[in-house]
């Protein structure tokens, strides 16, 4: 049995239809009647919460350990699952995990990457832990408001590079994690295949939906601003644009072949991602149109 937390979000979903099927997965959530996740077992609970994770837990051999979804509390989880018998702990950190606390955008999100690699690392399990590169989805998060309302896309620094890597791929890789030995006891970065500019990025989306799609840099400084006045938090805004800074002139995250060795086979493109997510960055432009 596999026990996974984050079990609704995006990793999640993915992650549980990798597994269903093929392996007795119980996935926990605080909203059990409204996680519509097919072909597993669906429990209550709230990672953040050890004392509710009894019943997902026991009979468990293996524990997903998603950074957001246990937050402070990854040891407490890690220790519960390792008294009632789970042997193996796979946790999803993030490439960024050893910079500095303030300096990591995603944890003034809610990550708790140190916390999860960590407490995987030093659990007395079996272990592994999964360091991922940026989301290919970020793309869709970034520009796909802008993209659907027409060609032009204002955003910051044309020329930072980073590696995204699919979705899919991570939680390919995270399945192999959870049943096969080969990873265990390691600490893995995982990229892309190529590391991209914002701007090519931008360009690979155009050719994907087939239209000449324009990308126009502007300042930082006031763009910030506007991304906390929309809601944004302001810690994670300020990291996030120290990082685009810091990343001018050299990429972060240069690809690495780890992704491909575990895969046995190369990981999927970034033009190959937005081929197949076209219908997201559309519906608003084919209404307008």
């Amino acid at each position: 049995m596999i026990v996974l937390t984050g079990a609704t979000g995006l990793i999640g979903r993915l992650l549980a239809a990798e597994l269903a099927g093929s392996h007795e997965v119980r996935a926990v959530t605080r909203e059990p009647r409204d996680a519509g996740l097919p072909g597993v077992e669906v429990v209550g609970g709230d990672p953040r919460r050890p004392e509710t994770l009894g019943p997902a837990l026991r009979g468990a051999d293996a524990l997903f350990l998603h950074s957001r979804a246990v937050g402070e509390a990854a040891h407490d989880v890690v220790a519960l699952a390792r008294d009632l018998g789970v042997r193996r702990v796979v946790a999803l950190a993030a490439a960024n995990v050893d910079d500095r606390l303030d300096a990591q955008p995603s944890r003034f999100r809610g990550d708790r990457n140190k916390e999860v690699d960590d407490a995987a690392a030093t659990s007395g399990l079996d272990w592994v832990s999964l360091r991922p590169s940026s989301f290919a989805s970020n793309a869709l998060t970034a520009w796909g408001g802008q993209i659907r309302a027409g060609d032009d896309v204002r955003y910051v620094y044309a020329g930072f590079e980073e590696s995204p890597l699919d979705e899919r791929d991570l939680a390919e890789a995270l399945a192999k994690a959870l049943t096969d030995d080969d990873l265990l006891g390691r600490r893995i970065d995982l990229t892309g295949p190529e590391s991209l500019s914002h701007e090519e990025m931008v360009r690979q989306i155009g050719v994907a939906l087939g239209r000449p799609l324009r990308f126009h840099e502007v300042p930082a400084e006031p763009t910030a601003r506007g991304m906390v006045a929309n809601g944004l938090p302001e810690p994670f805004v300020t990291a996030m644009m120290a990082r685009y800074a810091a990343h001018r002139l050299r990429p972060q995250f240069p690809p690495t072949p780890e992704l491909e060795k575990i895969l046995s086979r190369p990981p999927r493109t970034f033009a190959e991602w937005a081929a197949d997510h076209v219908a997201d960055f559309t519906a608003d432009f084919e209404a307008a149109g």
